[in-house]
């Protein structure tokens, strides 16, 4: 959940000069701001309040109603000129968008006694690129603060400092924010590394991790045999990934972890037929498998994946992959003839053998 800061002022007191701005627009004066941002700079700003037209409804004069009186240049544009001028800015740094979602001054009057009751709502963005080119937006925090105040009928000095320092206040909120999450939050984060770990565990129960250490038996294979199929055996391979993220000093660290498995009850052979010829047929499905999971990871690298999506990336490869461990498995016993072509079965234990040796998967 983005933090959201929620601040009040509380403003009660006489002014030594009087002010009678009338209808002239709000010019929010100039200042110096005591922080440079080193994470980011404003690079946008604009108005997304609901209610549109003037900020502020002004008592001015009395037994009149409230008048309306707006920041010069309007809420975007005096305020980007406000930031500009005040703010030491490093064009360097992380873009931001800051995005006006209320900002209102309401003012009634009794006598010669005014109640003022300010609010203001700000959104910060972080603006990026995709791949295509196109603009991208995304959300950051959310900065959220209010005002009551008192004064006299005939001074009004206090209402452009109490937006500017509105603003300020949001400025300083949106700094400790980027300097609190740049090192640690997957959004303000500069780039990506990728590790990869195999499951090759070997283990007693239902699943068999591919390992070339562990090669199928054919004790592995303890479903029955399927009526009405003229094979004389079949295995159920499939592959699959886990994966976890950390974020440290603003690097995503991807942590894939692959197998390639095989399913004992899910897989059979039939008596009259377990011999080491078929065996190999069918331990050439599992290799394919795992060659399949080879691919998977060559299709995996910081090059590949953008920071915004990357997930989405990895899972659309993995449907791939998966798509075509499909195709070739298939290739592979049309090829063989489910392992009646021996010269083809031998054209295949060759070439998959290769292809496993430049993974470094077999010796």
């Amino acid at each position: 959940m983005n933090p959201i800061l929620y601040l009040r002022w509380l403003f009660v007191g006489l002014f030594l000069t009087a002010s009678q701005p009338g209808r002239a627009p709000i010019r929010l004066q100039p200042q110096s701001i005591p922080f440079t941002p080193n994470e980011f700079y404003l690079a946008t700003v604009t108005d997304q309040r609901v209610e549109r037209g003037a900020i502020a409804r002004l008592a001015l004069t009395p037994g009149q109603a409230p008048q309306p009186v707006d920041i010069e240049g309007g809420v975007a544009t005096g305020i980007r000129q406000f930031v500009n001028q005040s703010l030491k800015q490093n064009k360097s740094l992380r873009p931001i968008a800051m995005r006006i979602t209320q900002l209102r001054l309401t003012e009634t009057a009794v006598g010669n006694r005014v109640t003022g009751q300010f609010v203001f709502a700000a959104v910060f963005d972080l603006l990026g690129k995709s791949d295509d080119g196109s603009e991208t937006s995304t959300r950051l925090t959310e900065y959220r603060g209010s005002a009551n105040y008192t004064r006299p009928l005939s001074q009004t000095t206090i209402i452009e400092p109490t937006i500017r320092q509105a603003v300020v206040a949001s400025l300083r909120s949106l700094n400790d924010y980027m300097n609190r999450e740049s090192g640690q939050n997957e959004k303000l984060a500069k780039r990506l590394r990728v590790v990869f770990l195999d499951d090759s565990r070997i283990t007693n129960d239902d699943t068999v991790q591919y390992n070339p250490e562990r090669p199928l038996t054919w004790a592995d294979f303890r479903a029955e045999p399927r009526r009405g199929s003229h094979y004389a055996a079949e295995v159920f391979t499939s592959f699959a990934y886990e994966g976890r993220s950390t974020v440290k000093d603003g690097v995503i660290t991807i942590q894939l972890t692959t197998k390639a498995y095989m399913l004992k009850n899910s897989s059979w052979g039939r008596a009259d037929a377990k011999t080491p010829y078929a065996l190999n047929h069918e331990q050439r499905h599992f290799d394919i498998t795992r060659l399949i999971t080879e691919r998977f990871k060559q299709k995996i690298h910081p090059d590949s994946l953008t920071l915004e999506d990357y997930n989405s990336i990895i899972q659309y490869q993995f449907l791939e992959s998966f798509r075509e461990m499909n195709r070739m498995q298939e290739q592979y016993d049309a090829e063989t003839n489910h392992s009646v072509n021996q010269l083809a079965q031998e054209r295949w234990n060759q070439k998959i053998d290769a292809e496993l040796r430049k993974f470094g998967v077999k010796k």
